[in-house]
């Protein structure tokens, strides 16, 4: 599946520390979560062992909102939550 990332995608990702790597890796290999609006939800914990905002954190999980249309996932937005998932 092909992968687009709206603009809104984009700025929020830079915002809250998501790559677009990243939110193609989510799309095409995270676990699916509740989404609303006729969405799809996927997340993913990754490896993050670096600072952010003057604190140090082990993991961070990225969700990605997005639609599908004509086999392209066109993202919605993205979140990112820092911290420890134990796995």
């Amino acid at each position: 599946m092909k992968v687009q990332i709206d603009p809104h995608t984009r700025e929020r990702a830079a915002e809250r520390g998501a790559t677009e790597r990243e939110i193609e890796e989510v799309i095409l290999t995270g676990f699916p979560i509740p989404a609303k609006h006729g969405r799809i939800g996927k997340a993913k914990i990754l490896e993050f062992r670096e600072e952010r905002l003057g604190r140090y954190y082990d993991q961070k999980r990225v969700e990605v909102f997005y639609v599908v249309e004509a086999d392209v996932a066109i993202t919605v937005t993205v979140y990112v939550f820092y911290g420890s998932w134990g796995n």
